[in-house]
């Protein structure tokens, strides 16, 4: 792992900031995901390091040979908070030596196949927890804390709702004739 102190993360960042203030629209970006529907009941995702294939969990018929979409969320979540956390103790100069980030979340899979309507279809309670190789006291620890949920896309995303919505096209499979 790169090591980066304090002057080196503003460094990084003073130029970024700076720009966002003058030119609030340069600091608006679309992220995207795309993904390849699969044999059978999978869909290959490119993450731009690599292709990750999610299928259904094992307690939804999948044999736990493909990813999970769920599990796949709470590692994004525990990725961004990772980064954060670290972004985060740098530019405060809290030492954290190592650490685990780790998120668990709960689902009720009758909601997701449609056998009590009454079920809930997603998470309904997710926990995000670190565990850190540190000095820091309390106060440093709750600060450190605060400013990562703050400044977390991933834990910010989930934690307001955002708005959503969904399209879908059709186009001729192949060899077949346009209708």
């Amino acid at each position: 792992m790169r090591s980066m102190d304090r002057d080196q993360l503003r460094s990084l960042q003073t130029p970024l900031k700076e720009r966002y203030k003058h030119e609030p629209d340069a600091a608006l970006i679309t992220l995207s995901a795309t993904g390849e529907l699969g044999d059978g009941v999978a869909c290959s995702v490119q993450t731009g390091r690599a292709i990750a294939e999610a299928g259904l969990h094992p307690a939804t018929g999948g044999d736990g040979t493909l990813l999970c979409s769920g599990d796949m969320l709470l590692e994004a979540l525990v990725a961004c908070a990772g980064v954060t956390l670290r972004a985060v103790s740098t530019s405060l100069g809290i030492g954290v030596t190592s650490g685990r980030v780790r998120a668990e979340g709960d689902l009720d899979f009758r909601g997701t196949l449609g056998v009590e309507r009454s079920a809930p279809v997603g998470f309904t309670a997710i926990r995000l927890s670190f565990d850190l190789d540190t000095d820091a006291d309390d106060d440093q620890l709750a600060n450190l804390q605060k400013l990562t949920e703050r400044y977390c896309v991933v834990y910010q995303t989930l934690a307001g709702g955002p708005a959503l919505s969904t399209s879908v096209t059709a186009s001729p499979a192949p060899n077949q004739p346009a209708v």
